[in-house]
Parts: structure tokens; C-alpha cells; sequence
């Protein structure tokens, strides 16, 4: 068998793509979620709080949204059907952070929520230090030459 005759048949077999569908679904869950999150921060200031308040507590409410829906098992099954959807919003962070923790729950506290923790906020911690280090050298350093960006 040739190479050719190779890729023939690995086309003829190999299964379509979903990529519309996919990112079709991913848009819509996402921007649903993102609409919840619009609808508590009206909800939010209509009960009369001031708009920074009631940003703060929309994270809050997204996050413990999140994190409740991951204990319950609900998450991953909504991030199986909307893909990059689920992960974009603050409630993909929070599922991030807590699955973990969740599933290690049975080793025990220390060993297991306390270590398992900090398996993806590791990453987030380093990198995001690293990052604000970088770009506050890089600003400090435009400072120095007199260019100011804010």
C-alpha cells in the first residue's frame, strides 16, 4: 500500500469535524453563563448596593455558583457539552480550582483537599506573579525614560 493510498483511506475513515457546532455550543453556554452573572449584578443593584459592591459580590455569587455546581457533579457535564463555553467565565476557574479538592476529599483534609488544592492555583499563582513582575519592570523602565502609558 502506498502512502497515498493510505491517506485515501484515513479520509474516507476519519470523522467529521465539529468545529462549527463546537464553537457554536461553547459561544452560546459561555455567553449564557455571562448573562447570569449580568442578571445577579442587576439583581445586585437593584436591592440598592453600589456598583463596585455589587461587582465584588457577582464574582462571589459566580464563584460559589461554581463551586457548588462542581461538588454536585452538575459542572462537568455542562463542560462536556459546552467545551471552552464552561472554562471562560469565573465559574470555570472556580471549577478549576475546587475539582481537586473535591476529589481528593476522601485522603483526608491536610493530604488531601489541603495539598490537592493548590494543583491548578500553583500554576495560576507562579504565573501570575511572574507576569505582574514583568510588566511592572516594564513599566517602572518606561517611567525611567519619561513615558507614561496611564
Amino acid at each position: 500500500m502506498t502512502s497515498r493510498e493510505y491517506a485515501k483511506i484515513v479520509q474516507k475513515n476519519m470523522p467529521k469535524s465539529k468545529t462549527v457546532s463546537n464553537c457554536l455550543r461553547a459561544f452560546l453556554i459561555g455567553g449564557g453563563i455571562c448573562a447570569a452573572a449580568q442578571g445577579i449584578f442587576e439583581i445586585f443593584t437593584l436591592w440598592g448596593f453600589e456598583e463596585d459592591l455589587a461587582k465584588t459580590l457577582t464574582s462571589v455569587a459566580m464563584i460559589f455558583t461554581g463551586v457548588l455546581l462542581t461538588a454536585l457533579g452538575i459542572y462537568d457535564k455542562l463542560a462536556k457539552k459546552a467545551g471552552a463555553g464552561s472554562l471562560v467565565p469565573i465559574t470555570g476557574f472556580a471549577n478549576a480550582m475546587s475539582s481537586p479538592a473535591i476529589e481528593f476529599k476522601s485522603e483526608g483534609f491536610i493530604t488531601g483537599v489541603g495539598a490537592k488544592m493548590f494543583v491548578i492555583a500553583g500554576p495560576v499563582l507562579v504565573y501570575g506573579v511572574s507576569a505582574s513582575v514583568i510588566y511592572g519592570a516594564v513599566l517602572w523602565i518606561l517611567h525611567l525614560f519619561g513615558v507614561t502609558l496611564f
